[in-house]
């Protein structure tokens, strides 16, 4: 596997190619889970090859946003299974990567401990500091393509998604839950005030 080639290919694909107005799906968002990925996988003690893997899937886990934006990830796996073979990654190794992708829609339903891993790096900002700033990057990115109308309707959908809500492993639930759950009363009381 040539993983620096395939980070160089796509992070750069995603630096430039991605529409301006994607102000949370864009390159910083990979980024961002990347580092969280990388974070929870040492945490969880993957091994060598899962952990490659996993930072490759999270690399491309919003890849789909460059082609379209609803059910991105199916999107994302047709652009690791034409890009990955290009890079020496096997059908096995494609194979792993494309489900932990798929993992990552909402609903997520992670199996193994690599998807686990890539769903709660994914939505990693839940539990932390940067809660509000991150989201309201998401609010102004569906404000935008027309997902979202009123700031009201972001955090009634906000409420209910903290409230479907759940890290996987047992380093997230340790290092996110807590904040998170502080995040999802906080919304409720901003609702109860009439936002």
């Amino acid at each position: 596997m040539n993983y620096k080639e395939a980070e160089k290919n796509i992070l750069n694909r995603l630096e430039n190619e991605i529409p301006k107005n994607y102000y949370y799906h864009n390159y910083k968002h990979t980024l961002d889970v990347l580092s969280s990925a990388e974070y929870y996988g040492e945490q969880e003690k993957l091994g060598n090859e899962d952990m490659i893997l996993l930072k490759t899937a999270a690399l491309f886990h919003d890849a789909g946003f460059l082609v379209k934006y609803s059910h991105s990830e199916e999107a994302s796996v047709n652009i690791v299974n034409n890009v990955l073979p290009n890079y020496d990654y096997n059908p096995r190794q494609i194979e792993i990567i494309n489900r932990m992708i798929l993992s990552t829609e909402i609903p997520q339903k992670p199996r193994t401990l690599p998807e686990k891993v890539l769903c709660d790096a994914d939505l990693d900002y839940l539990g932390r500091k940067d809660f509000y700033m991150t989201g309201l990057l998401l609010f102004r990115e569906w404000n935008e393509n027309g997902i979202v109308t009123s700031i009201k309707e972001w955090y009634v959908q906000e409420l209910y998604f903290l409230q479907q809500h759940e890290y996987f492993t047992k380093s997230a639930i340790k290092l996110r839950q807590e904040l998170k759950m502080f995040h999802l009363n906080q919304v409720k009381e901003l609702l109860d005030k009439n936002v």
